[in-house]
């Protein structure tokens, strides 16, 4: 038999301390389990804390870094191993060596007597508001390894969103930067070398190209100026952005951009109805829900639109309300919220909205490619084969004339 120290919360979220004398760990973590426990440490008595601090270069944690997290931690407390031994397990399996000294600050944090979410809390960049709330919820109502699988399975849902909607504007940016840099080329150095050969025939040059020959002379005349006005127009644009001002004119075309804004609307909504369903169904609080989600949702007219939800609800009135009055959620996602507020089965109609517009999305995403793809070529088309009928035509009446 030994006497091991253990560290746990009681139900009433308050910190426990203490000895057992068991014959091995396995027997202590089952007694404070039997007791309602939250196991935080157990140690046996003499055998110290080791707190080691990765030495490397900093890089970026990433989200996927930071969802196998949260789904390792929630398999190992579902085990029942304490939340210390979970971390130092977790330490050692990261492979990034910034997240591991995160793991490693929030683990000695603990030891210390910092709850759970107050020690992940300081780490604001890589676990958000929403993650601590939920470790809180879990912590407080002993549920822990429940929410963090929750969690875990939401950022999954949205990482994979986050990527989809990526991976379809990155293709037509790629195509027009091509386009770009091709066009900018055959203006800057192909069409003055044509020029040269027939300025030295000395012949007069059809419209068409002495068009061309004109807009290359001042494209490259010029071109330190236009270069400087994109880059100026570019820069305003930027700080305009970081204003309230310009994020909400920003944001509102965004949503009405033709096509590009049904596709953000969509994925708007569905970021939304995720995000709200998995507050609730963790029993974060509405009002302190809908704040978070409010933070969340990542447009300026949404956000204003849920800060007058949240204005709506603390006087009495339903969700579903002030939704179907901004005009900005369909119809159908406000009828799905009443009646899962009026069946009290909110979270499972958020879910059935969110996965409803994943689909949405998915039909969006794969309806643009298919748009996109043949417009952005046959533009390119267009501006290149003018190009090359300008430079060749004189060459082509050059011919015919001689024949």
């Amino acid at each position: 038999m030994a006497t091991f120290r253990y560290v746990a919360k009681n139900q009433d979220a308050r910190d426990v301390t203490g000895k057992i004398v068991a014959p091995d760990e396995a027997h202590v973590i089952d007694e404070l389990r039997r007791r309602n426990l939250i196991v935080l440490d157990v140690r046996e008595e003499g055998a110290g804390t080791v707190f080691q601090m990765s030495i490397g270069g900093d890089r970026p944690v990433k989200v996927d870094d930071v969802i196998l997290f949260a789904r390792q931690m929630a398999t190992l407390i579902d085990a029942g191993i304490p939340i210390i031994q979970t971390l130092e397990a977790l330490e050692e399996q990261a492979m990034n060596p910034s997240f591991r000294k995160i793991i490693a600050s929030i683990k000695e944090d603990i030891h210390l007597g910092t709850s759970l979410s107050a020690a992940f809390a300081k780490h604001e960049r890589v676990f958000d508001r929403l993650f601590v709330n939920m470790l809180r919820v879990g912590e407080t109502g002993g549920v822990l390894a429940k929410v963090l699988d929750r969690l875990a399975t939401y950022m999954e849902k949205s990482a994979k969103l986050k990527r989809k909607v990526g991976s379809a504007l990155i293709y037509p940016a790629v195509i027009v930067g091509m386009a770009l840099v091709i066009t900018t080329v055959l203006i800057l150095k192909v069409v003055p070398t044509f020029k040269g050969i027939y300025d030295s025939l000395n012949q007069d040059l059809p419209g068409l190209t002495q068009a061309l020959m004109d807009f290359s002379d001042g494209f490259r005349m010029y071109f330190a100026v236009i270069v400087a006005g994109i880059m100026a127009v570019l820069g305003g644009g930027f700080l305009f952005a970081r204003t309230s001002l310009g994020r909400r004119t920003i944001d509102g075309l965004l949503l009405r951009i033709p096509i590009f804004g049904d596709l953000i609307s969509k994925v708007a909504i569905s970021r939304f109805s995720r995000t709200l369903a998995v507050l609730v169904e963790s029993g974060v609080p509405i009002l302190e829900s809908l704040d978070i989600v409010c933070r969340t949702i990542g447009n300026r007219v949404l956000e204003e639109v849920i800060e007058n939800v949240i204005e709506e609800v603390k006087s009495g009135k339903s969700i579903s309300e002030p939704l179907s009055r901004s005009r900005v959620f369909p119809s159908m996602v406000t009828r799905m919220v009443s009646v899962g507020e009026n069946t009290g089965r909110l979270d499972w109609m958020l879910n059935k909205v969110a996965e409803f517009f994943d689909d949405q999305v998915d039909a969006a995403v794969s309806g643009l490619t298919s748009l996109i793809e043949p417009v952005i070529i046959g533009f390119l088309g267009i501006v290149i084969g003018f190009i090359v009928m300008a430079l060749f035509l004189p060459i082509v009446n050059l011919t015919q004339a001689i024949q």
